[in-house]
């Protein structure tokens, strides 16, 4: 599996909408927190390893009612053990 993050920025008052809607749509959304600064959500996703990001970002993320801009952050190593978050 590949992880990576993307900062979400939302249209005014739409951020607990979008959150919302990523939890209940998107299968491959393991966490997604509310921050504070230039973006209003940061959510982790982990996709399979032969998987297009720039794809799924595009048509999983962008295309969701209220999200406005976004910003991936590809991880390249984990230094951490699974936590039960379902990642390998």
């Amino acid at each position: 599996m590949r992880s990576f993050y993307i900062f979400i920025k939302c249209e005014l008052g739409r951020t607990y909408d979008v959150a919302s809607a990523i939890v209940d749509t998107v299968s491959e959304t393991r966490q997604v927190h509310s921050v504070s600064g230039e973006f209003d959500l940061l959510a982790q996703f982990a996709v399979d390893d032969d998987a297009d990001i720039g794809r799924f970002v595009n048509k999983s993320v962008q295309t969701i009612d209220g999200v406005k801009d976004t910003q991936t952050l590809i991880c390249f190593n984990a230094f951490t053990p699974d936590r039960g978050q379902g990642l390998d």
